[in-house]
């Protein structure tokens, strides 16, 4: 933290002196569409850095939501026009390991930001990575919702993994079942079982088979979702008069629809991963590699838990985008 304190210090300092010679050009590319709502707080974040450094910024969605076959064709288009920076998502553990040492070995700044390789710089090239360590977020989201837990009779737990094989959804939901593990091995006289379900990245879709789950299982105690559609299965059980609490449920991400669902008391925890942060903080130090050689570093986003009584003061901050 230190270092980045420094860091951003010295940034500040060049921006109030002389400007770089030529604009940068940086392009961010990731897996995800245009209409998930987490990301369009990353782009402010994005676009607020690169207005700073007066950069020419480009931010490239998917047209399909988690699509790794066309974040890489973006990310191939995007490094043909020879951006001074590369900023991307990696959400599988191959598939763009060519790409970016082929960026690195041309000089172009290179680093993961929201997601990154398991093995982190052992497993591929990029410089840094900003974003949020998911096994403990998950561990975190686990151990705050047994808070909740009844104090008596069975746990059953539901775990949906958003995006099968993808690092970050496969990662949280590790993190959470984790958690759930010891919690089962430290109460034996209590009967816990942990299901793992794959649900999509589809609001209507994740309704769907969560609900279908639940309603064949109504003893369900708790759904853990691994992203934010969560919010979607919320609606589902309102809408059959499932009282709020009955079933237990938690996921990532500040966004909207979470935070009305999380006053209407369906969604008990939440973890942030400050997503504005995710896009603010690495164009700053992609201008300081650029412009006085620094090298990038790994910046942990972070695994805020926040709970109902936390919605009020977060809902300015999310109308405006910045959370």
């Amino acid at each position: 933290m230190r270092k980045l304190l420094k860091a951003t210090a010295l940034a500040t300092a060049l921006l109030g002196g002389a400007a770089v010679a030529e604009p940068m050009n940086i392009v961010f590319t990731h897996h995800s569409s245009a209409s998930n709502p987490f990301w369009q707080a990353v782009k402010k974040g994005f676009d607020d850095a690169c207005e700073k450094i007066e950069a020419n910024c480009q931010m490239i969605f998917t047209q399909t939501e988690g699509a790794i076959d066309q974040q890489a064709a973006n990310m191939m288009a995007a490094l043909a026009r020879n951006p001074d920076a590369l900023l991307t998502s990696i959400v599988d553990n191959n598939a763009f390991d060519e790409i970016l040492q082929g960026a690195v070995d041309n000089g172009v700044i290179t680093m993961a930001v929201n997601v990154d390789d398991t093995e982190g710089a052992a497993g591929n090239a990029r410089q840094a990575f900003i974003g949020q360590g998911f096994v403990p977020a998950g561990y975190s989201l686990g151990k705050a919702m047994s808070e909740f837990f009844p104090a008596e009779g069975p746990i059953k737990a539901v775990v949906g993994i958003s995006a099968p094989g993808q690092n970050w959804s496969e990662q949280r939901g590790a993190g959470v079942m984790q958690f759930l593990e010891e919690f089962k091995e430290a109460n034996p006289d209590r009967e816990v079982e942990i299901v793992r379900l794959d649900t999509g990245t589809d609001g209507a879709v994740v309704a769907e088979r969560v609900g279908a789950y639940i309603n064949a299982n109504p003893d369900t105690t708790a759904y853990f979702d691994t992203g934010l559609w969560h919010a979607y299965v919320a609606q589902v059980l309102a809408d059959r008069g499932i009282e709020p609490g009955k079933v237990l449920m938690g996921g990532f991400d500040i966004v909207a629809e979470v935070l009305q669902q999380m006053e209407a008391g369906y969604i008990q925890v939440q973890v942030d991963q400050q997503p504005y942060m995710q896009g603010f903080i690495p164009v700053m130090q992609a201008y300081l590699a650029h412009t006085v050689k620094l090298s990038p570093s790994d910046v942990d986003t972070g695994q805020g838990i926040v709970r109902a009584e936390d919605v009020p003061a977060l809902w300015d901050l999310a109308k405006q985008g910045l959370r």
